[in-house]
């Protein structure tokens, strides 16, 4: 069989935007050191499957590594890639192609509404005056700007966040290429554009991904630049990450709101009664417990240690729930994830490009994070 002969420079590229050699390369896709270095060496020496197995790790296509043309990164990855990923490098494929996949569909996400003659909101931040030095009151003025109802869950935030021209994405919960697997730090990240900027979730508890979602949004509209958030970018207590804590915390968390807690009923229960007796206020304010200690805090409402104490006492909790949860999910909603995936908005444009004809049942499918025709059918009846 004919061997092939690559661009070393292309994968001496890969390589190096995962911060691997050729012979940890080796050792994970199982094609020998020898091989590699004389693939390296720009000699013939790979089969169609070897390659097919170089292409799936750093997931490109065959062509990629035939290409004799240098790279050129503008070309590959997008300014808003390229932003985050000066920020904290991405090492993992599969997280570098989930961040690809969401760009993808906001392009066509942006082409269907073109295409039903949509309007979409350009310079959707313009009319927001921001002084980053007050930080409540500019909590207060988006909170007033995002029009919250009353009563709220994740859900009625990330409506209200979409309604401001805004992409937001939940990672799924199930293994597959729309998941920010939990091996992951990574917690969130928005990538800025003028024109429907996009903020991802990592799956978790919707009072966690309330905060994520609002400490996007945060660097959205005060810093206007793509950002990446791992788990340790939301106890920053200087910087960016600061102001976009004490933004998130401030929007969900009001003082009028810590105003009605009983701290002193707090402070004499045991730590293991705090979430017993926050459950009310958690559930209607859509936030973790940990959050409202956190501003309890910040408020100077309670010392430290009762918020340390809380987080240690959580984090064991956390490990032993973890232990617990090996068994596999039922997907018995599988018709409903491209919801909760994409958002509504998205799925509603989807399935009125369909309507409209303006694309086919398979091409909406593909668009549906490839649903079966039955769980396309549910899915119009749900919406």
């Amino acid at each position: 069989m004919e061997k092939i002969q690559i661009n070393p420079k292309r994968l001496q590229w890969c390589c190096d935007t995962l911060g691997i050699d050729i012979d940890s390369l080796s050792k994970d896709i199982s094609i020998s050191h020898q091989t590699l270095e004389q693939a390296m060496a720009s000699q013939a020496v790979l089969s169609v499957k070897q390659l097919e197995k170089i292409a799936n790790f750093f997931k490109r296509s065959l062509l990629f590594f035939i290409d004799p043309s240098d790279i050129q990164e503008e070309k590959i990855y997008s300014v808003q890639f390229r932003t985050i990923n000066n920020q904290a490098p991405i090492h993992s494929p599969k997280l570098r192609a989930f961040i690809e996949r969401i760009e993808k569909q906001r392009r066509v996400y942006l082409d269907l509404l073109e295409d039903l003659k949509e309007p979409v909101e350009e310079n959707w931040h313009s009319k927001l005056a921001l002084n980053t030095k007050d930080i409540k009151q500019i909590s207060a003025n988006i909170r007033q700007w995002l029009d919250l109802p009353l009563k709220y869950g994740f859900d009625e935030l990330r409506h209200a966040v979409e309604n401001k021209g805004i992409l937001v994405f939940v990672s799924n919960g199930y293994n597959g290429k729309w998941q920010i697997e939990k091996s992951e730090h990574v917690r969130g990240f928005s990538l800025y554009y003028d024109v429907m900027p996009i903020i991802v979730i990592k799956k978790q508890s919707d009072g966690a991904q309330a905060f994520t979602l609002m400490h996007e949004l945060a660097h959205l509209l005060l810093h206007k630049e793509s950002s990446i958030d791992n788990e340790e970018n939301f106890y920053h207590y200087q910087g960016r990450e600061k102001e976009a804590n004490e933004f998130a915390g401030n929007l969900l968390i009001p003082d009028s709101f810590l105003n009605q807690i009983d701290i002193g009923t707090l402070l004499r229960m045991e730590i293991v009664s705090y979430d017993s007796y926050l459950d009310g206020f958690k559930k209607k304010w859509c936030v973790s417990g940990e959050a409202i200690l956190m501003r309890l805090l910040t408020n100077n409402m309670i010392h430290q240690k009762a918020y340390q104490d809380y987080r240690n006492y959580k984090k064991e909790q956390s490990e032993k729930i973890q232990q617990l949860e090996s068994k596999p999910i039922p997907r018995q909603y599988r018709h409903r994830e491209p919801i909760n995936m994409f958002g509504k908005p998205y799925v509603c444009t989807v399935l009125d490009a369909f309507h409209n004809n303006l694309i086919t049942l398979a091409k909406a499918s593909t668009y549906l994070d490839n649903l079966k025709i039955t769980d396309v059918r549910k899915l119009e009846q749900y919406v």
